[in-house]
């Protein structure tokens, strides 16, 4: 089943609803969904947000998603606004301590936001096994990467 005929705007809503209520984010925050229909946008999800505010706008690409469980990206999606203050904390802290573009910067930043991403799904996929309609978890992104074996084609042998 292709994912535009399993999740209608009003399905994908009230999802939305049934999570941002789940996971205490309102009435804490102010928050709405909008749904992207560029088939040009290259992510699933995202969100634009206002910490000073707690205003949030949790975006849905419905006209091209890389995931089928679009029910996996909004949760995945308002962990990320629940971790929003503690990615706040450790960015402001590894711009401080280094400077922007030095081999350490980058390694920081990258593993911060690699551990970030990680946990971030992995809260997504206990709370979407607990709680989710769907408990499929999406594999496109997955099924478009290199097998091991593939990754080694072509390396000379070390002996």
């Amino acid at each position: 089943m292709l994912v535009e005929e399993k999740y209608s705007k009003e399905h994908l809503s009230a999802l939305f609803d049934k999570y941002i209520k789940k996971l205490r984010i309102t009435p804490d925050w102010d928050i709405k969904l909008e749904f992207v229909e560029d088939k040009t946008w290259r992510k699933t999800g995202d969100f634009k947000i206002d910490c000073n505010d707690k205003k949030a706008i949790l975006l849905i690409n419905i006209g091209n998603p890389k995931q089928e469980n679009l029910e996996e990206v909004i949760v995945h999606e308002l962990m990320h606004i629940k971790m929003y203050p503690l990615d706040q904390v450790t960015e402001s802290l590894i711009t401080s301590h280094f400077e922007e573009g030095t081999p350490a910067w980058n390694f920081a930043y990258n593993q911060f936001f690699n551990a970030l991403e990680q946990t971030v799904e992995e809260l997504s996929k206990c709370f979407l096994l607990e709680f989710g309609d769907d408990k499929d978890l999406s594999f496109g992104r997955c099924s478009k990467m290199k097998s091991f074996n593939e990754l080694y084609d072509g390396l000379n042998n070390i002996e």
